[in-house]
């Protein structure tokens, strides 16, 4: 997997990470979504690069100009709910994309134990398409590894992008071992430590009930 930790430069980037984070920015859950959205406009734009283009003629009042535009070929994915900010930031750059939608989340067998539910998948025709799949917290990076393996049965994509908020060392290192090597990861910021619920420390909560309020 290539792994691409955007923090690393210094830019407009950490500002975003900092507010979210911030735990009195954050109580704005309006703030805290145009954050999640503008990381992924950043991240877009980051993916961009290394798509592939075509030359296309575009006429202008005064003459034509050859461009190079990317192919038509993206499908955004999107882990519901707490990835709808983030879809959001991503189709504001690929606004032509084909979308999809999964549903994961944790199903708690005791305080600290979960297993990962998978109850919803729409989704176009994936083969031979640029797959950006989506989610804000890789944590332990188990839902990422059952939604990819549920999207299987919709195609094979030619190339894969991951894209995400934050994660941990052990959620970065889990996925490794479930996506085809040639995978890229676009990672806003990445901690080191998960605490026992399975919690990104020192993180920055849950990105679903910052988003959207808390759930029973």
């Amino acid at each position: 997997m290539i792994v691409n930790i955007l923090d690393t430069k210094q830019t407009i980037l950490n500002k975003f990470i900092s507010e979210i984070r911030d735990v009195n920015i954050q109580k704005d859950s309006m703030r805290f979504r145009r954050n999640i959205e503008r990381i992924g406009e950043v991240i877009s734009y980051e993916i961009s690069k290394t798509l592939d283009y075509k030359s296309q003629t575009v006429s202008t009042p005064l003459g034509t100009k050859i461009m190079q535009l990317p192919k038509k070929d993206v499908v955004l994915c999107s882990i519901l709910r707490a990835g709808l900010p983030l879809h959001n930031g991503l189709l504001n750059y690929f606004d032509d994309a084909e979308n999809a939608f999964i549903s994961a989340y944790r199903k708690h067998i005791s305080e600290t134990e979960f297993e990962i539910k998978v109850e919803y998948f729409a989704s176009p025709n994936l083969d031979g398409k640029t797959l950006i799949l989506a989610d804000p917290m890789l944590a332990t990076g188990r839902s990422l590894a059952c939604v990819y393996e549920g999207l299987k049965k919709h195609g094979t994509p030619k190339e894969i992008h991951l894209a995400c908020v934050i994660g941990a060392t052990e959620g970065l290192n889990y996925i490794k071992k479930y996506f085809p090597e040639d995978t890229k990861l676009w990672i806003a910021t990445v901690d080191e430590n998960l605490n026992k619920k399975g919690y990104i420390v020192p993180g920055l909560g849950d990105a679903g009930d910052l988003s959207f309020g808390e759930k029973l």
